[in-house]
């Protein structure tokens, strides 16, 4: 790549492109660790308007750019829960999510927050170890009468 990956603050017109990342991101990345009916369900959260609209207006959000492309996406809740963390399939192992989290953490420090606790997939749980988090516990969140298996995780911020 001969351009460099950019961030921006996401803003309402980026929201279509990050529900689209999102599905996309899940369905093939994730693939490997969950099955197609819980694809389907966590996939399906995008249905919830009023959880989107939340999100983009009231979170903390970061879009990673590779020319006019979204490639990946954070969201910082709360000043301290790092809600959503996606990498378009395509762009997995560029660096971007370190990118992306060096920009949360560093937001979550200037709100004097002293740790960042999210909610990983198996998928994530390596990256996120990786750079700092350590499993408080295993969860099993039923959606949709399906269980989907998650990590509750914290890193402590120096």
């Amino acid at each position: 790549m001969t351009r460099e990956i950019y961030i921006v603050k996401g803003t309402t017109d980026h929201l279509a492109e990050l529900q689209r990342l999102f599905v996309d991101t899940i369905s093939s990345v994730c693939s490997a660790d969950y099955y197609a009916e819980q694809i389907k369900v966590w996939t399906s959260s995008i249905k919830n308007k009023d959880r989107w609209n939340d999100i983009i207006s009231n979170q903390y959000v970061l879009v990673a750019k590779y020319e006019d492309k979204i490639v990946g996406f954070a969201t910082l809740s709360n000043r301290n829960y790092l809600d959503l963390f996606y990498i378009h399939k395509d762009f997995q192992g560029l660096k971007i999510a370190c990118k992306l989290y060096s920009n949360i953490e560093k937001e979550a420090l200037q709100c004097g927050q002293s740790e960042i606790t999210s909610d990983v997939s198996i998928t994530a749980r390596p990256f996120f170890e990786k750079i700092g988090f350590q499993v408080l516990k295993e969860q099993t969140v039923l959606r949709q009468c399906v269980e989907l298996t998650n990590y509750k995780m914290k890193k402590v911020l120096n």
